[in-house]
């Protein structure tokens, strides 16, 4: 008796499950992936000075990108009048959005600024002629530093920045010398280096952008029909 209740027992439980009756996780990979993002790992010191360096990219070419799209567009609708007043990039919305974002602030300094308070002695490794270069570095726990040469690479700049009577208008010049009357940014010509991109980042930003920049993101799988 005992061994048949048990087969009618087993009767009864195997229906239940059938492997078509079983509902299966089809994420099963990207739950995996998210559980290990999520994860609270230890990120070295050569990994924040990694993300200074991607942190000091992305502040810098977009201050590049906003300074030569507004300058453009000003110097199309009134000349260098117009144009003057908007050589301040890190003023512009986006490039102070991103600085935000970072936890960051941005400066351009030069050993021939037009502007006396943005004068730096900088050493010749410093203004390579080249906007590859790259200098970070960690002042202490919590501020990071870094460092790109500014490249003149857009003929537009050669007419407040070249040669006075060639480049830039003698008219233009005075305007110039109106507003800045120490001026000292004439003078250059295509390639050259007129000084640095400096960026201030914080801790917190800088391990911010470092976890976002390592996660891992699944890519979308194709649906099979």
């Amino acid at each position: 008796m005992r061994t048949i209740l048990r087969a009618a027992l087993l009767c009864l439980l195997l229906p239940a499950c059938r492997p078509d009756q079983i509902e299966h996780l089809s994420n099963t990979k990207e739950l995996a992936v998210e559980a290990e993002n999520w994860q609270v790992k230890r990120i070295m010191p050569a990994d924040l000075l990694r993300a200074t360096r991607w942190g000091g990219d992305s502040l810098t070419n977009t201050a590049d990108r906003e300074l030569r799209r507004i300058l453009a567009e000003k110097l199309q609708e009134g000349g260098v009048a117009a144009a003057l007043p908007y050589c301040r990039p890190a003023t512009f919305p986006r490039v102070d959005s991103v600085a935000k974002i970072l936890q960051g602030s941005l400066s351009w300094v030069s050993p021939r600024p037009r502007n006396p308070a943005h004068r730096a002695n900088l050493t010749p490794q410093e203004l390579v002629p080249t906007d590859t270069t790259r200098r970070v570095a960690r002042l202490s726990a919590e501020e990071f530093t870094y460092q790109r040469p500014v490249v003149l690479n857009d003929a537009l700049c050669l007419r407040c920045h070249g040669t006075v009577g060639q480049d830039i208008k003698p008219a233009d010049y005075a305007l110039i010398k109106q507003q800045y009357p120490q001026d000292q940014a004439t003078g250059y010509k295509m390639g050259d280096a007129m000084g640095v991109w400096r960026v201030n980042l914080k801790r917190a930003g800088v391990a911010e952008l470092y976890t976002m920049k390592t996660r891992k993101i699944m890519k979308k799988r194709k649906p099979l029909f």
